[in-house]
């Protein structure tokens, strides 16, 4: 007969409060990469006390080995989980053992096909941004989208980076300070058209912006929320016909596509993107691989 225990039987589920809290503090993990890492560990000593039929607790946590992993993944593979959630999954499983326990057993992840990024096109981004401004109900709120989204084409920004910057970036010069993840700031250029376009913003927007405060202002002069940018950009592509991928974090790939078709080296391109690993910034060369090979079978009268 199997044994039913809840979450709160287990000891171990003060331990998974413990490494939010060193996720949050000592490693500056977001807020939601925190809540996603927890709930994993909670879903691990739920299973491990169901597998085991015990309550678990640190003991038990350090004795975990690859059979326990396999034997975890494929439940959760049952419950629907793709390749790719998979891999992450066994990445903050194996990150709460080895806080656990100082180490993690040894096993090889799903294989996930790594995406290729899709860029949007210098003229279609820029459209993008204008097609936005113009469904905007204010002036203002028109020349904040066309800043938001020239910011995020022109200087290779998240969309939460952007949200998150406040009037300390004032006054406007030839770069800007940004915070990434893990509380990582590193300097983007701010082209000129880009200033302008945030300066023009600054002067029609109805709320002033102090040191500490959200430089980007919703409709009632509360930070601007990302969602919203997100859904005008939804709203803007099918009036383009652009892709659902058309994203406002697309245009972020396709500043890093453009530099690098450009000769920006890889390294340098690492810096201004705030990758911490130059793998996640070399998916980049595959992209413009891909883009060499249209124009090349668009011109060539043997392609």
């Amino acid at each position: 007969m199997a044994v039913t225990l809840d979450l709160q039987d287990h000891p171990a589920r003060w331990i998974a409060a413990e490494w939010g809290r060193h996720l949050a503090q000592d490693r500056r993990r977001s807020a939601h990469t925190v809540r996603a890492y927890v709930a994993t560990a909670h879903r691990l000593v739920a299973f491990l006390g169901q597998y085991h039929g015990k309550a678990v607790d640190a003991v038990l946590l350090a004795e975990v080995g690859p059979a326990d992993l396999r034997a975890y993944l494929a439940a959760r593979r049952a419950e629907g989980l793709a390749n790719a959630s998979a891999a992450r999954e066994l990445s903050a499983v194996r990150g709460f053992l080895k806080h656990v326990a100082g180490e993690a057993p040894r096993m090889k992840g799903p294989r996930v096909k790594r995406s290729v990024p899709r860029p949007v096109s210098p003229d279609d981004a820029v459209a993008l941004a204008e097609d936005v401004a113009d469904a905007a109900s204010q002036p203002w709120i028109a020349a904040r989208d066309l800043a938001v989204l020239l910011l995020l084409y022109g200087s290779g920004l998240r969309v939460g980076e952007a949200m998150a910057l406040t009037g300390a970036v004032l006054p406007l010069g030839e770069t800007i300070r940004v915070t990434g993840k893990r509380a990582k700031t590193r300097i983007v250029p701010l082209l000129p058209p880009v200033r302008a376009a945030i300066e023009d913003y600054l002067a029609k927007s109805p709320w002033p912006v102090e040191r500490d405060g959200a430089l980007f202002r919703g409709a009632r002069g509360g930070p601007l929320s990302a969602d919203i940018v997100r859904r005008a950009v939804r709203i803007a592509r099918a009036g383009l016909g652009l892709g659902d991928r058309t994203t406002p974090h697309a245009l972020r790939h396709s500043f890093a596509t453009h530099l690098l078709g450009r000769g920006a080296d890889l390294r340098a391109l690492q810096e201004l993107l705030g990758h911490a690993s130059l793998s996640s910034t070399q998916i980049y060369t595959s992209v413009d691989a891909a883009h060499l090979m249209d124009v090349y079978r668009n011109a060539h009268p043997r392609a």
